[in-house]
């Protein structure tokens, strides 16, 4: 294979959100923290193989996600970190800073307001928002400005928002999610339980910590059940 550049592929067109699967972009994720551990260790070139056995991968299907962007790889090196890290930055939008908001200034949304791995990976948590007057004004622990939001609309527009998340009470989710898209906001990640409605235009992505838990469940119930019948 031959080493090219995204922008020097006019045969290769770029795959439209429409036309990637979510469950590629999550590994294309996960490729990028494993490159991001490599270049951190001084790798300078690694193959499709090599990457899997390291991380626990599938060389095949690492070839596949990567080939729906362009050919990145060099015939008898393999890929350059270094550039296969800069493409998957450039692929996931990472090459620009994001802002993010967060809906609602309790525990969590106050945890993940200061939360510092989201800076580093270029996500910059730029406003809270909450409904409680004893909050409104006030600051995160790690500076995070809390505002009223009834204010989200012209915050959103004057702070040039990107993302919202949904770190609120489930009863209160969907008011809160309709006043974001109101707002004007396309991306939103829900960590409330419950299904929410957008319009075709918004992309929501939701993280229900109590179905993930409900898992664990499952399997410690499982092995229990194995032990029990043994």
């Amino acid at each position: 294979m031959v080493a090219l550049n995204l922008e020097n592929l006019p045969n290769k067109r770029r795959q439209t959100p429409e036309q990637v699967s979510e469950l590629t972009t999550n590994r294309l994720s996960v490729y990028l923290r494993c490159l991001n551990e490599l270049d951190a260790a001084g790798v300078q070139t690694i193959s499709s193989q090599a990457l899997a056995e390291q991380f626990q991968l599938n060389a095949a299907q690492i070839r596949k996600d990567l080939a729906y962007f362009g050919e990145f790889g060099v015939r008898g090196v393999g890929y350059y970190v270094k550039d296969l890290r800069r493409h998957l930055r450039q692929i996931l939008g990472l090459d620009r800073r994001l802002r993010v908001a967060i809906m609602g200034a309790g525990n969590l949304g106050l945890a993940l307001a200061d939360y510092p791995g989201f800076r580093q990976e270029g996500f910059e948590i730029a406003a809270l928002f909450d409904t409680a007057n004893e909050k409104i004004g006030h600051e995160s622990r790690g500076g995070v400005p809390i505002h009223d939001i009834n204010d989200l609309k012209r915050i959103a527009r004057r702070e040039r928002l990107d993302i919202a998340v949904i770190a609120v009470p489930a009863p209160h989710a969907q008011p809160v999610v309709d006043q974001v898209v109101a707002g004007g906001i396309k991306a939103i990640l829900n960590f409330s339980p419950g299904a929410l409605k957008v319009p075709p235009d918004v992309k929501l992505k939701s993280v229900d910590l109590t179905v993930s838990l409900e898992s664990l469940s499952f399997y410690l119930a499982q092995g229990d059940a194995s032990s029990g019948a043994a």
